[in-house]
């Protein structure tokens, strides 16, 4: 039995092989019968193999036609095999049914090593889906229980045990190993987690054993998201192949006109026999199809898409591989971009009145709201006082966060936000802070009102600068930005001049747009795009979002970002290293070059074929074996990305 069903298996893995081979096999036969004489077995045996090698043409071809109410290239292949098989009968040349057959033939073939390129594409894009753990061991009141990993809930403690996947995203409680991250982040190397880390489903756990909490539902980890983003990335056409479908059309259809004229004209314009002039419109309908020119894009992109998965870099859809090759200028954020976003309290001044966790504790209050790097970073600062939280705190994007606690208002932000509430900024504060900021620091003003209605008259307790790591990659990546003929390079944020410039300087970024709120960024790239059309913007936060959208591709840091960033970018760095955006470029670039050359070489075969057909100097077999081989060539350069 098992013999049985691993043949059936074979054949439905493999059916257009096993149909051109039977095809051939079939037109083998049924020409040594041609050859002996014997018409009536060679009538039964290349019938057969017209039906087992065209089937699939033909229906598809067919299913356009009744369906869609188009032409399409499989139809008219089918159309000059059954042409030339007609030809034959009519003239009783019977070598022009063999003729058909070999078109036929080749077709088939040729669909298979398709098929076996994109498969090839398919499965490095779909070996994702074996990241995806089906079960995870949920500790419950102290005994360890196996579920599926859809019926997980937020909160629930997970064991996973060293050698297994991470079934989910989640947060350590105890435990230590080193996880490897390839998969998601692009990273060789293991990465040591401990006590408070994030851990991603889909990443492979060490030698140590790991409890871990969810935080998130199971069909929003970060592997779900990347398979659903590049199962939709599939799917979608970009604008070059949606232009080369549109073109598709018009373009069977004037083929079959321009067919059916040569089929008819050439006896009364120039004297052509019946025979040659069928032949040569039956020969031309192969040759002029356009099948190299539809293979000349997709594969390709797909292919990059598959290779910028391997190493960390997600494109939602094949359109921002294209435009990434296109940028002229590019935008990056500050904080948790050209930094590593994990800022931590460097220094608290308070004025005369007030202590220092005076100050940490009444901005913890309202800052424990929100999901701003600063604001965890005071949060975790004061984690061993005693401060209550703020109740109907509002935050101000670029700005800065309101609230009430113990019956007072309380503000915290930058010294333009808090101006509003306050009298004045105390001198000497303000020169105190303006130092801190020329050293690179971030200052948060903080201040508190006992009249929580009253527009003015708050008291400023003081102030808390924040530090904040530049990441050690992103001066390299400057400089391979600037190489690879990148015109301009920006760095947008919220943060004052001084700090801004500070970590611009750091950098090697030229231009500098401080103390910008989220439609500033905005008009920023808008205006950056009137210059240089195509602006690629790179950020991490919600108030990126608006700028992430409207750039004309937009890059996330997978790891640091927001969801809101990560739904809005166009490029995904799954493992936040700012480098990937050269190897991105790089990418899209030679995407391009591929796709021009795949056009190019489909073109001047089409163009090469139908020469030769009006001359006279090919027949059916060799226009098929250019046509197709043209089309098995193209697919093969572009699988060219993969490597």
């Amino acid at each position: 039995m098992l013999y049985p069903q691993r043949f059936t298996q074979f054949t439905r893995e493999h059916a257009d092989t096993v149909a051109a081979l039977l095809c051939g096999l079939l037109l083998f036969l049924g020409w040594f019968a041609l050859h002996l004489g014997a018409l009536e077995l060679a009538f039964l045996l290349l019938p057969a193999a017209y039906l087992i090698g065209g089937y699939e043409s033909a229906r598809e071809g067919l299913t356009t036609l009744f369906k869609e109410k188009e032409l399409d290239v499989d139809l008219l292949m089918i159309v000059a095999a059954i042409g030339a098989a007609s030809l034959g009968l009519w003239r009783r040349e019977y070598h022009l049914i063999i003729d058909g057959a070999i078109l036929i033939l080749i077709f088939a073939i040729s669909g298979a090593l398709e098929g076996y390129a994109m498969q090839r594409t398919e499965r490095s894009i779909r070996s994702l889906m074996s990241l995806t753990a089906d079960t995870a061991r949920v500790l419950h009141q102290g005994r360890e229980e196996e579920i599926p990993i859809s019926q997980l809930k937020v909160g629930d403690e997970i064991v996973v045990k060293p050698g297994e996947l991470i079934p989910t995203d989640g947060i350590i409680l105890s435990g230590y190993s080193t996880l490897n991250q390839a998969a998601i982040t692009g990273e060789s190397l293991p990465v040591e987690k401990t006590m408070g880390a994030e851990v991603f489903a889909g990443t492979l756990n060490g030698y140590g054993a790991l409890q871990i909490k969810v935080h998130k539902p199971a069909q929003s980890s970060l592997i779900v998201r990347v398979i659903r983003l590049v199962e939709q990335a599939q799917t979608e056409a970009p604008p070059s192949q949606e232009f080369i479908d549109r073109f598709e059309k018009g373009y069977a259809k004037v083929i079959v006109v321009a067919g059916i004229l040569l089929a008819t004209l050439p006896p009364f314009l120039w004297g052509w026999d019946w025979e040659t002039t069928i032949y040569r419109a039956l020969t031309f309908l192969v040759v002029a199809s356009p099948c190299a020119l539809m293979a000349a894009i997709m594969p390709t992109l797909l292919s990059g898409i598959a290779n910028g998965a391997r190493q960390g870099i997600l494109f939602k859809n094949g359109a921002q591989l294209e435009k990434i090759g296109k940028v002229r200028a590019i935008a990056f954020d500050k904080t948790g971009t050209l930094t590593t976003g994990q800022v931590q309290v460097f220094q608290v001044i308070s004025v005369s009145e007030y202590t220092q966790a005076d100050v940490l504790k009444t901005a913890a209050g309202v800052e424990s709201y929100s999901e701003h790097p600063i604001g965890k970073a005071i949060v975790q600062a004061a984690g061993n006082l005693d401060w209550v939280g703020a109740v109907q705190v509002q935050a101000i994007p670029g700005r800065g966060i309101v609230g009430i606690a113990q019956e007072q208002q309380v503000i915290v932000g930058n010294a333009v936000f808090v101006q509003q509430y306050v009298t004045n900024l105390p001198d000497k504060l303000r020169e105190m802070a303006q130092s801190l900021e020329q050293e690179g620091k971030t200052v948060v003003w903080v201040a508190k009102n006992p009249t929580p209605l009253a527009l003015r008259g708050a008291d400023v307790m003081g102030i808390i600068a924040i530090a904040d790591e530049v990441r050690v990659e992103a001066a390299v990546t400057i400089t391979r930005l600037k190489k690879l003929g990148i015109e301009q390079i920006v760095m947008l944020t919220g943060d004052n001049q001084e700090t801004a410039y500070s970590v611009a300087k750091a950098v090697g970024i030229d231009r500098v747009y401080a103390q910008l709120l989220p439609e500033d960024k905005l008009d920023v790239i808008r205006r950056l795009q009137q210059q240089y059309q195509t602006v690629a913007m790179v950020g991490d936060g919600i108030n990126d979002a608006p700028a992430l959208a409207q750039a004309s591709v937009g890059i996330a840091m997978g790891i640091s970002g927001s969801d809101v960033a990560l739904e809005t970018a166009d490029i995904i760095l799954m493992a936040d290293r700012l480098e990937k955006i050269a190897v991105a470029m790089h990418l899209g670039r030679r995407s391009q070059s591929i796709v021009k050359q795949n056009i190019f070489v489909a073109l001047g075969f089409i163009m090469l074929l139908l020469v030769g057909n009006f001359l006279g100097n090919i027949n059916l077999p060799i226009g098929v074996i250019g046509h197709e081989g043209s089309t098995v060539l193209v697919t093969l350069s572009g699988l060219r990305l993969l490597k």
